[in-house]
């Protein structure tokens, strides 16, 4: 009579366990997925990430903000004229020629850098992509979980049905509830990418007030704003980073639903911190 009593307790408890390990191969499956995906969204270019959307905004940039640069640069050099004969010549002293020299350079700058537009804004996410993909390289190295080492140190077959029917209920809704936070993840990189090819969008102007002195504040800001948005990949891929590594050290707790609900917790202050990203880059650069 106990023999099948006993048969029939383990035939349950058997099927608990495969149904939590199931739980838990979806739950640190998705934390290991989470930081390659990451990894690999951050350190793409706007090009290599969408070419065809790069495309969609280059052509609209060339042929409708681009002539808009172009009566912002006349507005600009014809003041920059006007202010430098009146306020250094007052019309009385002698034209100084070399005065027209920095004029004319000016200008010339001016139109250069409009024309490259595209060549310095990609320029500043490339160095900025070298940087993120070599802070890839060494988290993505170091942090991937071992997935079955995590569920044998948990030792499922030591606990009895009620304890493992509570385990069941955990990790279903703890990989839940990462499956919502990957999508918010998502969301995240995604508006990123987006925001990147508004903001280079209208690149030509901004930039085309680099060269003056009181215009050139919008020039210096847009540079600094696009620094911040290259480098904030850098900061996401960190969050990611230390994320793996609490997670790695919480999965082989003691108190196997502390651990859990660690994971749980974790993943919530990976999305508050990805979340604050952007404005701690643009603090970091003093972008506006």
């Amino acid at each position: 009579m106990f023999g099948i009593l006993d048969a029939i307790t383990n035939w349950i408890k058997d099927i608990l366990i495969g149904a939590i390990e199931g739980n838990l191969i979806s739950m640190f499956g998705d934390v290991n997925q989470r930081v390659g995906e990451i990894a690999a969204q951050v350190g793409q270019t706007p090009q290599g990430w969408n070419i065809n959307i790069f495309n969609m905004i280059r052509t609209l940039s060339e042929t409708v903000i681009m002539p808009i640069a172009g009566i912002i640069i006349t507005y600009v050099l014809c003041y920059e004229l006007i202010s430098m004969v009146m306020e250094k010549n007052a019309f009385h002293d002698n034209v100084d020629t070399f005065m027209f020299f920095k004029y004319f350079f000016k200008a010339w700058a001016a139109i250069f850098i409009v024309a490259h537009t595209f060549d310095i804004t990609m320029a500043v996410f490339d160095l900025a992509q070298h940087v993120v993909s070599g802070a890839a390289g060494v988290i993505g190295g170091n942090t991937a979980i071992d997935i079955d080492a995590a569920i044998a140190a948990m030792n499922l077959g030591a606990y009895g049905i009620p304890e493992l029917l509570l385990l069941l209920l955990e990790t279903f809704l703890v990989s839940f509830c990462l499956k919502i936070m990957g999508v918010v993840i998502t969301v995240i990189l995604y508006g990123r990418m987006i925001e990147i090819y508004l903001t280079c969008s209208v690149a030509p102007i901004p930039l085309a007030t680099m060269t003056n002195k009181e215009w050139g504040q919008m020039g210096n800001n847009y540079l600094k704003g696009l620094l911040a948005l290259g480098f904030q990949g850098f900061f996401l891929i960190l969050c990611v980073g230390i994320y793996a590594v609490l997670v790695n050290d919480m999965i082989i707790a003691a108190n196997v639903h502390t651990a859990i609900f660690s994971v749980a917790a974790y993943t919530v202050l990976l999305v508050f911190a990805m979340m604050k990203s952007g404005s701690l880059a643009k603090s970091v650069f003093n972008a506006h």
